[in-house]
C-alpha cells in the first residue's frame, strides 16, 4: 500500500522506486541505472546491456521496460543483446554444471514468438562460447555497461565470462554485473566450488588486467537480496578506468 500510495503522488524517484521495488526485477534497474549514470559522466550518449540465458524472454521484456525509463532519465540511449542457445539447457559438462538441479533442456526458447514480444533488443542465438568470440565485430554494439548472466551452469558461465577478455575500451570502465545463480536454496546449495560462482572465482583467478569485484556497499545493505548478486567487472586497462566514478 506504501509503495501503491507513493508512486500515486509521485514522491519518489527512479532509485527510490528500484530501492522500494515498485519494478520488476529491480535488480535489472538498478545495473542499469548506475552504468548509464556512469556513461553519461563519460560523455557517452549510448551504451549497451547483454543479458546471457534468456530462456522465454520475460527477464529481457522487463530490461526493455527499464531502459526506456533510465533513458528518459540520463539521456543514455541503451541497445541491448539477448544471447540464447534457443533448445534450452544443454548437456550438463561434469558436476560442476550442477546436474543434481538442472537438466538438459530446460529453459527453451520460442524465437519467433519472443521476438514477436520484443520491442528493441536483439537475440545473438547460438553456443555462447562461439557468439562471444565473434559479437562485437558482427554487431559493432555501443560500449558495454551491464551485464545479467543466467546460464545456470558452470561452463556457460565460463564460456560467457571470457567475453570480458575483448578489447576493454568496448566497455565502460567498470560494469555492472548480475548473476542469477549464486544464492538459491537449500535445492540448489550453491556454493564456491561449482556453478556461477565457481565461474566467478577462476575468471578472477585466471586474468590479472580485469577482475569481478564484490561492491562492498551493496552487500553491506542487508534489505534486498538482489544486492548480494551483483559483481563489478573492472576493467584495469581501460583507458578511462581512472576518469570518473559512478
Amino acid at each position: 500500500m506504501l509503495k501503491k500510495s507513493l508512486k500515486l503522488l509521485s514522491l519518489t524517484d527512479y532509485e527510490d522506486e528500484i530501492e522500494l521495488h515498485m519494478h520488476p526485477l529491480p535488480h535489472y534497474g538498478y545495473c542499469l541505472l548506475q552504468s548509464a549514470k556512469l556513461a553519461k559522466k563519460l560523455g557517452l550518449n549510448e551504451m549497451s546491456a547483454l543479458e546471457f540465458g534468456v530462456a522465454t524472454g520475460n527477464g529481457l521484456i522487463v530490461l526493455e521496460q527499464h531502459a526506456k525509463r533510465i533513458e528518459e532519465i540520463t539521456g543514455i540511449q541503451i541497445q541491448i543483446y539477448g544471447f540464447d542457445l534457443s533448445s534450452g539447457l544443454p548437456q550438463p559438462q561434469d558436476y560442476r554444471d550442477l546436474p543434481y538441479h538442472f537438466k538438459q533442456g530446460h529453459f527453451r526458447m520460442n524465437i519467433e514468438e519472443l521476438r514477436a514480444k520484443l520491442t528493441r533488443s536483439t537475440l545473438v542465438i547460438g553456443d555462447v562460447k562461439d557468439t562471444v568470440l565473434n559479437f562485437f565485430n558482427i554487431y559493432n554494439p555501443a560500449k558495454v555497461g551491464a551485464i545479467f548472466f543466467d546460464l545456470d551452469y558452470y561452463s556457460s558461465t565460463r564460456d560467457a565470462l571470457e567475453i570480458l577478455k575483448s578489447d576493454p575500451n568496448h566497455f565502460i570502465p567498470r560494469v555492472f554485473c548480475y548473476f542469477d545463480d549464486v544464492i538459491g536454496g537449500v535445492k540448489e546449495l550453491y556454493n564456491d566450488y561449482t556453478g556461477e560462482r565457481l565461474a566467478i572465482n577462476d575468471f578472477n583467478a585466471e586474468n590479472h588486467d580485469v577482475k569481478l569485484g564484490i561492491p562492498y556497499y551493496l552487500r553491506s545493505q542487508s534489505n534486498a537480496r538482489w544486492k548480494e548478486m551483483i559483481w563489478i567487472a573492472h576493467l584495469f586497462n581501460n583507458g578511462e578506468y581512472n576518469v570518473t566514478s559512478t
